[in-house]
């Protein structure tokens, strides 16, 4: 049922001082979400302690967060149908608020675990209402820009979360991680509560054996990629459950949105070739934008020696790139073939990774910089028309699911990628060792001779043989990494002939929006 709303309200834009007001408060909803994806990471340690927990059952603060996010993300356009996009995020951003609160006086680790299963549901919501928002306060011509300010904080907020954990935590204490979110989701509230435009409501039948599925699918899929490294994949009964439990109700999903009277899902929304593909791209970037921060960190701290704040710094040259191209995405969206954006932008990405298989182990800091940059020119130009060619051919109305399954994508591909390389790190550098290590004998390297030694290592005899296999871990653990960007370098060219399927729309149907009260 619509809201009863006269008919010349709806039928009025937001005047441009209520547009930017609303548009504050949504991307400061957006970027509360987003920095939680990350911020929490660094602070893990200090949590371990305090908590009491053991280094396997402290991942569940992070594990207990995505899963519980994945869940309810898919229901987003149903709930927003059924009690209205603005209260559906006011609720969302207050459950995201008092959950941070929550965490933050956290005493045990199942207290933690509850708690940040509540932020992951209050925060699943709001990303995809914010997109969708964005997109409905906005004129047409003014689409690309409100992507590119969405895709700033999407893109941005990773990057810089773990620089503002690492602050956080080192001057005051992990608590104040989640802290932080309270007076920013106080005038967040506030503002939407104010200007945010109502949109219309809709009775929709709820498929509950289609989302039970779906639960089932994204949960056992999480769990196996988040806990699978750790468990030594398919040897743990554990992990193979978890997969087994994610193919399963995968299948009997599929079956079932393509059966069913009133599926989750509209099945027209598969079927719109521009979406459809987004979904696939999307995914790519979650593994490029991801994996690739789950790589770069641990690689300048292990490698080269620098701290968390450093490395944090380090990384955040890739930030500035991503804001600048966005912004000129943002003008060139609607002027230019969008997909002739997006394609540069995956050649850029792919240059990036290609100079990042060209790093030294003794080198400066400014391979990483100038990597950083172009991989975020790379970005920006790939989110910000991606998003525009994704709605470009969607119904209005189903705006709202479209972000939401968009979102999915791109967590679940950023799942995907952080597994793979993460596991190809472990591989990669068993197989380099064995290479380095095989080469190393008593012909090539003295090792009994202490006069040559001391010349080289800092001890003799029988203990330069395990400075030696340090450094030839060391070694093989770099030639790893260069591994893993040349494999993400590979992903990236391998998505540019998706391009081809994809087309420009033509579509001027609009939103009815109601003004706040």
């Amino acid at each position: 049922m619509a809201d009863n709303t006269p008919a010349h309200l709806a039928s009025h834009p937001l005047p441009t001082g209520e547009r930017l007001i609303v548009t504050v408060g949504v991307m400061m909803a957006v970027l509360l979400q987003v920095l939680d994806t990350t911020i929490a990471n660094v602070a893990l340690p200090h949590m371990q302690a305090s908590l009491s927990a053991t280094q396997d059952t402290i991942n569940w603060v992070l594990t207990s967060y995505i899963v519980a996010s994945a869940i309810a993300l898919p229901i987003s356009g149903w709930l927003a149908d059924r009690v209205g996009r603005k209260r559906l995020l006011l609720i969302s951003v207050l459950m995201f608020t008092v959950a941070s609160v929550l965490c933050a006086t956290a005493t045990s680790l199942t207290e933690m675990v509850a708690f940040r299963a509540f932020q992951g549901v209050g925060g699943a919501f709001i990303v995809p209402l914010a997109q969708a928002t964005l997109f409905d306060i906005n004129p047409r011509e003014k689409h690309g820009q409100a992507m590119a300010l969405f895709g700033g904080g999407v893109m941005i907020g990773p990057i810089l979360g773990p620089v503002l954990g690492g602050w956080l935590t080192d001057n005051y204490n992990w608590r104040w991680v989640f802290l932080v979110n309270l007076p920013v989701g106080i005038v967040c509230w506030l503002l939407m509560a104010r200007f945010m435009p109502k949109t219309e409501t809709h009775e929709r039948k709820f498929d509950m054996f289609g989302f039970v599925l779906l639960a089932l699918a994204l949960a056992g899929l999480q769990l196996f990629l988040d806990r699978g490294e750790q468990n030594d994949w398919l040897s743990s009964w554990e992990i193979r459950f978890e997969l087994g439990l994610a193919i399963a109700a995968s299948w009997m999903f599929v079956v079932h949105m393509t059966t069913a009277k009133q599926p989750l899902f509209e099945r027209a929304m598969f079927i719109d070739r521009n979406f459809a593909t987004s979904l696939l791209f999307m995914a790519v970037t979650g593994v490029l934008l991801l994996a690739g921060l789950a790589l770069l960190p641990p690689l300048l701290q292990n490698m080269y020696g620098y701290s968390v704040l450093q490395s944090g710094y380090l990384t955040a040259p890739r930030g500035i790139g991503t804001l600048i191209s966005m912004l000129v995405a943002g003008r060139l969206t609607g002027k230019i073939d969008a997909r002739l954006l997006v394609g540069v932008g995956v050649l850029l990405m792919g240059v990036s990774l290609y100079m990042m298989t060209g790093f030294a182990i003794d080198q400066p800091s400014s391979p990483v910089i100038t990597s950083g940059v172009v991989q975020g020119l790379g970005l920006g130009l790939i989110f910000v028309p991606l998003q525009t060619l994704a709605f470009e051919t969607l119904a209005t109305r189903l705006r709202t699911t479209g972000a939401a399954l968009l979102n999915l994508s791109r967590n679940i591909g950023g799942s995907i990628g952080i597994s793979i390389v993460s596991t190809q790190l472990v591989r990669m550098t068993q197989v380099a060792h064995a290479d380095l290590a095989h080469n190393i004998t008593e012909q090539t390297i003295p090792t009994m001779d202490p006069t040559v030694l001391q010349t080289v290592f800092p001890v003799a005899g029988p203990a330069a043989l395990a400075y030696i296999n340090m450094e030839v871990t060391r070694q093989a653990l770099f030639i790893a990494y260069l591994d893993d960007f040349k494999l993400m370098m590979i992903v990236s060219f391998a998505v540019l002939p998706l391009l081809l399927l994809m087309r420009r729309g033509s579509k001027s149907d609009e939103t009815p929006l109601v003004h706040s009260d």
